[in-house]
């Protein structure tokens, strides 16, 4: 786990400012000031942190959930953390089963499955496997920056093309470009539906807020890309921020759209375990004036408190602006032309395609 930060200090290319200990710890530290004063170039300058890559020895590769809020009941995630830096990643607590810190380390800690692609063909080929589309990037984004060198995604994309099984993709970063190969041959044959993130048009809120992801405009060419080449792709407006991001909306649609996006989908903002407090954080350092308005118009949305995990209102909140939100998405989707998703083939699949059975004598 990295050391303790000191408060205020804006670091460089990173989302959250700050490394709260995981929650699971016995012994947690904290930032002290001894009275010692920092040279000046240490109080000043923003420091720079460099992200550190480990192999994760999973046993499992396809994790299965039950959640009545989602369509999807299984999710395929190479890496564990991610580069991009979201400041709003839902995904950051996990980082505490690992005794590592959701701030920090979650952007700079990264974690990756060498045995991906084996173990996925070993979990298609059990007997009791049904098919059912899979997700990749159900956590962290399948196509983080450390994915142009591991090539996991491609990899599993590959097995899944081999076995004609059926792969949901959602990402913000325009990586997802240089399988435009693989990822067509699929399309063709309906296995394939791509997501693309978009939180804000707003260049310096996204570079503030999501760092090291691709940009608003740069992923707009990408959901243009995968169009032309014949990939059904969809806009997921996520997450709408109150006052930040939410006023967006109807034109992030509108330009989807035009860009080739056939449907569309949206997020309230999440603020789970230490996620509140990361995120409380970053808006008194990038946003001061406009903190107590995000956060109170999010406490309406969750019966005063600042998140719901509760299934059908985790994800959408409740209340008027709860509801406004959904309306106006719903006129918004209606005027734009939007489709629901296309409905994958399963049918397709083939567990025992190119496996080789030995003699029994």
């Amino acid at each position: 786990m990295s050391k303790p930060i000191k408060p205020g200090v804006c670091l460089r290319g990173r989302g959250a400012h700050s490394a709260p200990p995981p929650r699971y710890l016995a012994h947690q530290h904290e930032w002290f000031d001894d009275g010692w004063p920092l040279a000046e170039d240490e109080e000043h300058q923003r420091p720079a942190l460099k992200t550190h890559l480990s192999a994760y020895p999973a046993r499992k590769i396809i994790s299965y959930n039950q959640s009545p809020d989602l369509s999807i009941d299984r999710t395929i995630n190479p890496y564990r953390g991610c580069e991009h830096g979201c400041i709003y990643c839902y995904a950051r607590p996990s980082h505490a089963y690992l005794d590592l810190s959701p701030g920090i380390d979650f952007e700079t800690e990264l974690f990756y499955k060498p045995q991906a692609e084996q173990l996925l063909e070993k979990e298609l080929q059990m007997e009791q496997y049904q098919c059912r589309p899979i997700m990749l990037g159900g956590n962290t984004d399948v196509y983080q920056p450390v994915e142009k060198k591991q090539r996991l995604t491609r990899r599993l994309l590959e097995k899944l093309l081999h076995y004609r099984h059926p792969v949901i993709v959602v990402t913000k970063s325009c990586l997802i470009e240089r399988d435009l190969d693989v990822l067509k041959d699929l399309a063709s044959r309906r296995l394939l539906l791509c997501w693309v993130s978009q939180t804000t048009l707003d260049d310096d809120l996204s570079r503030r807020m999501e760092p090291r992801a691709s940009g608003p405009r740069r992923r707009l060419k990408t959901m243009a890309r995968l169009a032309q080449a014949g990939i059904p792709v969809g806009v997921l407006v996520a997450p709408v921020i109150p006052v930040l991001s939410d006023g967006e909306m109807e034109t992030i649609m509108k330009t989807a759209r035009q860009a080739g996006a056939s449907a569309a989908a949206y997020v309230l903002l999440r603020l789970p375990l230490e996620i509140k407090s990361l995120f409380e954080e970053w808006l008194q350092q990038h946003y001061p004036s406009q903190a107590s308005r995000v956060m109170q118009q999010l406490r309406e949305c969750h019966q005063g408190q600042a998140y719901r995990s509760s299934y059908g209102l985790r994800m959408r909140g409740s209340g008027a602006y709860s509801s406004l939100l959904a309306s106006r998405f719903k006129l918004a989707h209606r005027r734009l032309g939007f489709k629901s998703a296309p409905q994958l083939d399963c049918s397709q699949f083939q567990p025992q395609q190119h496996t080789q059975q030995t003699d029994l004598f």
